[in-house]
């Protein structure tokens, strides 16, 4: 299958993981207005819920459940191959968490879960669902990560570790599966407006976040499906995002001096 054919929503088999708000809320919203079956899933079953009855649409299915569990993913798989037998088009891992607060001062349990949640539950998904990508229409799977993935920063040490996992074995995959027309898209935005530094599992250090900049989760979840439809194999979102990008790549000791802690 050539890599450069589009991705068609109209009737698609698509999962979005972390649909419960956010960049995965809208996502999923976007999705079902082109036509697409979702399988959108969360931990959080009240929300949901109400993204079942706010959608409205028959086209919308969901599994409440944590991705770190294996039975959850299994469901996952299982209610997506079930709606068009033997196929899926879209896997979007979208579900993260995040920490704040020094490397020195944190607990090994808090790298754990991050990576758990952020690295291994995407990668053990994508493996479940290879088999049925591999029979999809121009199939795809979208990572969402972020520039830190990119360039790492102080004070989110783990997150930017489980970032920079998942774009090494996204960019790895993305070469082994090629002959099976699987395209890989990796999205990484910067600061976005949602709940992620709400809900951080731990913090020792300060989550303000500066706003100037920050893109609305529809505004990311409308470039990730613009990225997902033209089959993209990566786009790092807003300008601030790429001029942190970028300047690591041209001048690395200068942004090493700039992000030191002083």
């Amino acid at each position: 299958m050539p890599m450069w054919r589009r991705w068609q929503a109209k009737d698609a088999v698509a999962i979005v993981t972390g649909a419960s708000s956010g960049i995965g809320r809208e996502l999923c919203r976007l999705l079902i207005q082109r036509g697409a079956h979702v399988v959108a899933t969360a931990r959080r079953a009240e929300r949901l819920e109400q993204l079942r009855r706010d959608a409205n649409s028959d086209r919308l299915h969901v599994v409440a459940g944590d991705i770190t569990d294996e039975s959850t993913r299994g469901r996952i798989i299982e209610l997506a191959v079930s709606l068009f037998p033997g196929r899926i088009d879209l896997l979007c891992n979208n579900a993260g968490v995040g920490a704040v607060g020094p490397f020195a001062e944190a607990s090994p349990e808090r790298l754990r879960r991050i990576m758990e949640v952020n690295f291994f539950a995407p990668v053990e998904l994508t493996r479940l669902a290879f088999p049925y990508l591999r029979k999809g229409r121009t199939p795809v799977v979208c990572n969402i990560s972020s520039v830190l993935g990119h360039r790492a920063v102080p004070d989110k040490s783990e997150y930017c570790a489980s970032k920079f996992a998942l774009h090494g074995w996204t960019d790895a995959v993305r070469a082994e599966w090629s002959h099976y027309g699987i395209q890989f898209s990796l999205v990484s935005p910067s600061t976005t407006a949602s709940e992620f530094f709400d809900s951080v599992i731990d913090s020792t250090g300060d989550k303000a976040v500066n706003r100037v900049g920050v893109w609305t989760p529809e505004k990311v979840a409308r470039a990730s499906l613009a990225t997902i439809v033209a089959r993209r194999s990566e786009s790092i979102l807003s300008l601030g995002g790429k001029a942190l990008v970028y300047a690591d790549r041209l001048t690395p000791p200068m942004v090493n001096f700039i992000l030191a802690k002083k």
